[in-house]
This record gives structure tokens, C-alpha cells and sequence, in this order.
């Protein structure tokens, strides 16, 4: 676009007015963005935030509510009337041995009534069997090995 001189003068008789820069953009067939920028080069003056409050305003902001300190739930023990024991005491050791997590390699098509997971024990530290890990995780190729 092209800022001729009749351009300018509309522009700054309707930001004299008071008007919107969405609103001058519209009534110049430009946009608002070009409003601003142009109005920054020509030091127009500067409009108060429409989203900034005056001191005028007849309905002051209410003042936020007051953060508890501390914890907000009284301890678990207390609630209950006496001593929570430990979790130990409570379930034997073997309870806390790691149980082997199913391998969840999707095998069929998901909807189908014949959809299901592998479900064979699961590698260490992986989500799959040692079977379906080999497919799964495999080596990148280093490019330099192609550039022979």
C-alpha cells in the first residue's frame, strides 16, 4: 500500500476523532496493523489502553483473597483419630518385589474384535518383549556408512 498524502490527512483527521485503529483500518481499506505502524512514524499521539483502567472508573477491581499459609488439610492421622503405621508394617516385604509388566506390542487392527496385546513378559526397562524390542529399537544407520 501507498501512503499518498491524501491518505495521511484522512488518517489524521480520524485518529483526531478519537476512532479505533480496527476502525480507521476499515473506513481506509487497510489494516490495523498498518494503522499503528503508520501512526508511530507520523508521532500521532498516543491513545490510553482500552484494557487499562482509569482512575475514574466507578467500580474498583476487588482485592484478591488472602493465600492460606500452611497446609490446607489437616495430617491424615489427625483426621482419623490415631496413628497411621508404616506401610511396611502393614503389607509383608514380598508385596514390594517388582512384578514383570506385560509387553504392550498392539497386534491385530485396534476396533476389531480380534485386536489385542502381546502380554509376554516385558524386557527390563522396556515396554516390550525381547522379540518385539528388536523390532521396535533399531540402530540408526550412520550416513557416512551410505557415502562409500
Amino acid at each position: 500500500m501507498e501512503w499518498t498524502d491524501d491518505t495521511i490527512a484522512r488518517l489524521r483527521a480520524l485518529w483526531g476523532e478519537g476512532l479505533s485503529t480496527a476502525e480507521i483500518g476499515r473506513r481506509l481499506s487497510i489494516s490495523k496493523n498498518a494503522v499503528v505502524g503508520k501512526a508511530h512514524r507520523l508521532n500521532l499521539p498516543s491513545r490510553p489502553s482500552p484494557i487499562r483502567r482509569t482512575e475514574g472508573d466507578a467500580t474498583p477491581r476487588p482485592a484478591a483473597p488472602k493465600r492460606a499459609q500452611g497446609p490446607t488439610l489437616p495430617p491424615l492421622a489427625a483426621s482419623m483419630g490415631a496413628p497411621v503405621p508404616a506401610l511396611r508394617a502393614i503389607m509383608p516385604a514380598q508385596k514390594f518385589t517388582t512384578r514383570a509388566t506385560p509387553c504392550c506390542w498392539p497386534i491385530g487392527e485396534p476396533g476389531k474384535p480380534s485386536f489385542h496385546f502381546c502380554n509376554a513378559s516385558a524386557a527390563q526397562g522396556k515396554p516390550y518383549c525381547e522379540e518385539h524390542a528388536a523390532i521396535a529399537y533399531v540402530r540408526v544407520r550412520d550416513r557416512r556408512e551410505d557415502a562409500a
